[in-house]
């Protein structure tokens, strides 16, 4: 049973990527859960929002551990979480960090910025992606993760994915 997070900046294709991939290899996927989260929220969000987007993503990511196949594809884990709270709040709760420490994956697939950006209501950052996209990097060395760069439109970007997970199963 592997474990590949996909992560990195919003507006990236972390979602297309991490369904398309769960559906290539007949697997199961988590779903961003601060999207879901911050739709419903009808307010600015706080830092203890973060904590609890974070808690609640590391608890579906634990579910859904428990009846994978072969492979769990998460869009979005704690290195996300971490990243943002430190850039919007300038901190990082330390119940973050023990869920950073706690959570583990066989691979991360960092997302490149070689999309266009898509707004959103929910995006924040158009114009930060190059500085976020670096800060993820550093943090995935830093921790001795091991990660590949998914770039690419489309089915090329899907491609790169399978690739990382192909050199993963190898």
């Amino acid at each position: 049973m592997l474990k590949v997070a996909i992560t990195g900046p919003e507006s990236t294709g972390k979602s297309w990527l991490a369904e398309k991939l769960a559906f290539h290899y007949h697997s199961n996927w988590v779903k961003e859960y601060s999207r879901e989260y911050l739709y419903n929220l009808g307010r600015p969000y706080t830092l203890q929002d973060v904590e609890r987007i974070a808690d609640m993503q590391m608890q579906r990511i634990g579910e859904a551990s428990q009846t994978m196949n072969n492979f769990l594809f998460a869009d979005t884990e704690m290195l996300v979480c971490a990243i943002w709270a430190e850039y919007v709040f300038g901190i990082v709760p330390k119940s973050i960090v023990k869920l950073l420490q706690k959570q583990h994956f066989d691979l991360f697939l960092l997302c490149n910025i070689d999309l266009p950006w898509v707004p959103d209501p929910l995006r924040e950052h158009p114009n930060e992606r190059e500085i976020l996209f670096e800060r993820y990097e550093s943090e995935l060395i830093q921790l001795k993760l091991p990660y590949r760069i998914v770039s690419g439109l489309n089915n090329e970007r899907f491609f790169s994915g399978v690739k990382g997970v192909e050199e993963l199963i190898k």
